[in-house]
């Protein structure tokens, strides 16, 4: 069977794989990084179902600091340190609320010098975010217990309270918690 060519795999990208143009002329612009895409797409085939952005999310990854680390160390797509299918499983951990995506520049990162198991080294670097909502319910109820004129600024309409609130409970999970949740569950209790 006659190869794809870049035009017919640009166009797929875009049709199969919800791609934006700019987006599939990056995957496209060279045959081990399409290929690279390809194998991620497939090993992501069971996640996308879960997280309907994996692999917009997978493509800004290949494009963006996977080829960064590439560039720098002057390698093709085809002798990355990382594979596809250990891509897909850090880039899933994003996708599930397990780490932030700060973290997961540091699995990357480590990762490419070595270590190919995303989720021992988020482990053992103690990177997993609190998205427990038990555990967030007591540190968001400490932190308006602990504050109250910031509660009573934020309820007479200072905005900036707010974030100063979000910003407590951050440091009292040591930079942990799912910070979108702890906005949720905060908003909700200032509400009640």
């Amino acid at each position: 069977s006659m190869p794809e060519l870049p035009e017919a795999k640009r166009q797929r990208y875009i049709s199969t794989f919800d791609q934006s143009p700019d987006v599939a002329d990056l995957l496209t612009a060279s045959r081990d990084k399409a290929e690279f895409f390809d194998r991620s797409a497939g090993a992501a085939m069971q996640i996308v179902a879960v997280f309907p952005r994996a692999y917009q999310d997978l493509a800004s990854t290949i494009n963006g600091e996977l080829a960064g680390l590439l560039n720098e160390a002057g390698l093709e797509f085809s002798k990355s340190h990382i594979t596809p299918e250990e891509l897909v499983k850090l880039r899933a951990r994003v996708l599930d609320g397990s780490i932030s995506n700060k973290a997961a520049k540091e699995v990357l990162d480590e990762m490419w010098k070595g270590g190919n198991d995303p989720d021992a080294i988020i482990e053992k670097r103690g990177l997993k975010q609190i998205s427990d909502s038990g555990e967030l319910e007591r540190i968001c109820s400490e932190v308006l217990a602990a504050n109250p004129s910031q509660v009573a600024d934020y309820r007479s309409g200072k905005e900036k309270a707010f974030n100063s609130l979000v910003g407590q409970a951050m440091k009292l999970s040591k930079g942990k918690a799912n910070p979108q949740q702890v906005n949720e569950i905060l908003k909700r209790k200032l509400s009640g």
